[in-house]
């Protein structure tokens, strides 16, 4: 196919599955149409993506190396993108400036701190399994993503960067608006970064005025003391990545563990009785539903030459992370299929090489607690409806359930 038969991918992200073998069927490399008409190429192999994301010319900076970076102002819904690639972190910059910010946020995720909050981690899932049992005493339904899917992470994440509990609940409707692209008006990406500058800067204006032991007063530290090393767009983007990747990753991780166990009663069974552990559990659903089904955005510094398929320097490539995972070629047959004791700890659902999530160690480490607790105080743990009235999050990105209804048990 050429570049001229883009397909378009769906903007609501309502069946990954269906869409990546698709795209497969068209080739290794093929191209796409992301929301708002922004043309990309999408690899549609576990082979091809890990050597797209290991290639040092491909990049992440679209000011330097994506060609059509100077064309973002004439297109009014290119603007949720402009969000994406727009703003200078560790998920936008290449080379040496990726390496300083990213040497200034990773010793707050070392494996040691990482294990400092276990104790935490546990105290406050057993907190909110004991609100969800009160909530769910009578036998009705409750939504486990709102009782404990999204607040262990949000809490999580708030106490590291020291988020006061007023800002908490803007922070989190911040980040789902971030990932939503099922709205490619310019008015909602307008929204959503403005509230990026006034939510994120009443953190900083916070913690400037009340340090604390957390990673935002760390990285104001740095900006006042050593702007060369963080410059205030840094500090408030750097804050913006840690606070969507530390949550909303985590959020989606936890609710399609539930429900792809909850689908599955066999399965169950034998995690229930130790045939097969939650680590082996956690990795593939990592593997068949990641938090992130494609990430935006990366570009080719040169003109590459991938499984064949010539991709023009200067083109955009999304990161396909669902489609790698469910790569028959690599995976077998059954790919698709949530078959946790195949033991695939290969999946690239936190990426790989240089831009390798640093919180994943704090991501699994929540579900490797939640989880477990969660299957263990509610042995009768059901879906509420059927699994085909449950809602996607409204987003190509973003990769999870808009609510997860239950019944604890009886």
């Amino acid at each position: 196919m050429t570049v001229t038969d883009r397909i378009a991918l769906d903007p609501f992200g309502s069946d990954i599955v269906a869409e990546s073998t698709r795209l497969r069927a068209l080739g290794p490399v093929v191209p796409v149409e992301l929301p708002g008409g922004i043309p990309a190429w999408a690899p549609t192999g576990y082979d091809t993506l890990k050597t797209l994301i290991l290639d040092p010319r491909v990049s992440k900076d679209a000011r330097l190396h994506w060609r059509l970076w100077p064309e973002l102002d004439r297109h009014p819904s290119w603007g949720w993108m402009a969000n994406w690639v727009g703003v200078v972190n560790m998920l936008t910059t290449y080379g040496t400036d990726h390496t300083r910010l990213r040497r200034l946020v990773a010793p707050s995720f070392t494996h040691r701190r990482t294990e400092a909050m276990r104790p935490r981690v546990a105290a406050l899932t057993a907190e909110l399994l004991d609100a969800l049992e009160a909530a769910g005493a009578d036998g009705g339904v409750v939504d486990l993503r709102d009782a404990l899917a999204q607040p262990l992470p949000m809490r999580m994440i708030s106490d590291l960067l020291g988020v006061p509990e007023e800002l908490r609940p803007e922070a989190a409707r911040l980040i789902a608006d971030f990932m939503d692209t099922s709205d490619p008006s310019p008015e909602f990406a307008a929204s959503v970064h403005e509230r990026v500058g006034s939510v994120l800067g009443a953190l900083i204006a916070h913690r400037r005025a009340r340090p604390g032991d957390d990673i935002t007063t760390e990285l104001i530290r740095v900006r006042d003391e050593d702007g060369d090393r963080l410059s205030d767009e840094e500090l408030l983007h750097t804050l913006l990545l840690v606070v969507g990747a530390g949550f909303e990753t985590t959020v989606n991780l936890l609710g399609n563990a539930v429900v792809a166990l909850l689908t599955d009663p066999r399965q169950l069974a034998a995690v229930r009785a130790g045939e097969i552990g939650w680590g082996a559990v956690v990795d593939e659903t990592l593997r068949v539903h990641p938090s992130v089904s494609a990430l935006p955005l990366r570009f080719a510094v040169e003109e590459l030459t991938v499984a064949g398929v010539t991709i023009p320097a200067g083109d955009a490539i999304i990161t396909t992370y669902a489609a790698s995972g469910l790569d028959q070629a690599h995976y077998g047959p059954d790919a698709a299929v949530f078959d946790a004791a195949r033991g695939a700890e290969d999946h690239l659902a936190f990426g790989i090489g240089v831009h390798r999530c640093i919180g994943a160690p704090l991501a699994r480490l929540e579900a490797l607690t939640a989880l477990p607790a969660l299957f263990s105080r509610f042995p009768a743990l059901r879906l509420a409806c059927p699994v085909d009235d449950l809602r996607r999050v409204p987003s190509c990105i973003s990769h999870g359930w808009q609510e997860i209804p239950v019944r604890l048990g009886g």
